[in-house]
């Protein structure tokens, strides 16, 4: 397949936040800080879980892939939106917008399938705790090859809708990054009716999934009422931490894509929170609320010290 740009367009041009050079330094200070952050400790998670025989459970198993999936994510925008904060011109190429609009689709979509399978195993841990090894272990790579596969169609299905279109212009993305509804404007003809599938691929997904984890932890919550005080309170931690990343990646999704995308341009903040803040959000909650993840990180540093 073709994928050249249509009526030569060979680049974009990103308005990014503000032309104040005194906020430029701000804010590349700022997401400078949010990426190293981000990109330190969610290795640091992935290498502690990878050595440490303690944790061995499923749960950090996916843990691993989700700190993976997030360094992805923050790396395929973030480096060059502090790049462009450096430059009063920022423009994209043909090529970098479609390279970024894949790995975000590809990765979003993934980590919201692990997301639920996150879900999943939280539910086995705490409804049937005396089969929670067997049952998770056995679907263990059956999961996380449909949250990849999960993760390739999204991206597909964007990607197949862009290289589909004929643009007329302009070329001047009011955004710090590519985004697939600021190409869509660009679009020769009416695209109201693949706004509608965009929103139905994405958002209503969204909507759907989140609204399965709310109904999957009132099960849970119920089913605490037969264990112990310890038990219950291991379980809410647990799940607690859980659920708060999930509202925290799932309502910019649903905020950005559940509306018209004619009357309401994408939030350039919101697409920051989502792509930039919501990566640091799962070393922050998970590491910080799990005694046996901090545990592991201070033995492995005492191993490397010593």
């Amino acid at each position: 397949m073709d994928l050249t740009s249509p009526y030569n367009v060979t680049e974009f041009v990103l308005l990014g936040f503000t032309q104040n050079p005194y906020l430029q330094k701000i804010l590349l200070i700022v997401f400078l800080f949010i990426f190293l952050f981000t990109m330190l400790a969610n290795l640091l998670i992935i290498f502690t879980i990878s050595l440490s025989p303690t944790l061995s459970a499923p749960m950090y198993f996916f843990l691993t892939h989700l700190s993976f999936l997030d360094a992805s994510f923050t790396s395929v925008t973030t480096p060059k939106m502090v790049t462009d904060l450096l430059h009063q011109k920022r423009t994209i190429s043909w090529d970098g917008c479609l390279t970024q609009l894949v790995m975000e689709n590809f990765l979003g979509g993934s980590e919201v399938i692990v997301l639920t399978v996150v879900a999943c195993d939280r539910h086995v841990a705490v409804c049937k705790p005396l089969h929670y090894t067997t049952i998770t272990r056995q679907g263990l790579c059956q999961l996380l090859m449909v949250a990849w596969i999960g993760g390739i169609l999204h991206a597909a299905v964007q990607i197949l809708i862009i290289v589909s279109l004929t643009f007329c212009g302009p070329n001047v993305i009011d955004n710090f990054m590519c985004d697939f509804f600021s190409l869509l404007k660009f679009a020769c003809g009416d695209t109201y009716r693949l706004g509608i599938v965009v929103a139905a691929n994405t958002g209503v997904m969204c909507l759907l999934i989140f609204f399965l984890f709310f109904i999957s932890y009132i099960v849970i919550l119920s089913s605490l009422k037969s264990h112990g005080s310890e038990g219950q309170y291991r379980a809410v931690s647990t799940c607690g931490s859980h659920f708060t990343i999930v509202v925290y990646i799932f309502d910019p999704c649903i905020f950005t894509h559940m509306h018209p995308v004619a009357t309401h341009p994408v939030n350039k903040w919101v697409a920051v929170f989502f792509s930039v803040s919501s990566p640091m959000l799962n070393p922050i909650i998970y590491t910080g609320r799990n005694t046996e993840v901090k545990s592991a990180m201070r033995n492995l540093l005492k191993r490397r010290v010593t």
